[in-house]
């Protein structure tokens, strides 16, 4: 008898959360009328994703900037496996210094400017 009368108590307080909603759970902003063409102001990405949306946003068509962010991506995996190979070809640079290859160091050096416009 407990057992059901626990449940009805619940099922009302339910019932009246999601028809007449009594706690605001939600979060003010998400009550903000939605303009499709404007990013709010509270949606930051995050550091690591910087760069790519400072591609997205720089290039007005939107296929284009998807080929370009995705060409990124695989130029990074290219040149992890590019100083993959010249590092077991090349053992006298296992004990110096590093020797970094041209397009790393520009892959680099476009990741940080990319990061600070974006």
């Amino acid at each position: 008898c407990l057992d059901i009368k626990g449940f009805n108590n619940v099922l009302v307080l339910f019932l009246a959360q999601s028809l007449f909603g009594i706690l605001p759970l939600a979060h003010p902003d998400n009550a903000i009328v939605v303009d499709r063409y404007v990013t709010p102001l509270h949606i930051v990405p995050e550091w690591y994703f910087l760069p790519f949306y400072a591609m997205l946003k720089t290039i007005p068509n939107k296929t284009a900037g998807l080929l370009v962010m995705i060409a990124s991506l695989q130029l990074l995996f290219l040149l992890a496996e590019q100083r993959n190979l010249t590092s077991l070809i090349q053992f006298k640079f296992a004990f110096g210094a590093r020797e970094y290859s041209v397009p790393t160091i520009w892959f680099i050096c476009s990741f940080y400017a990319l990061l600070w416009i974006g």
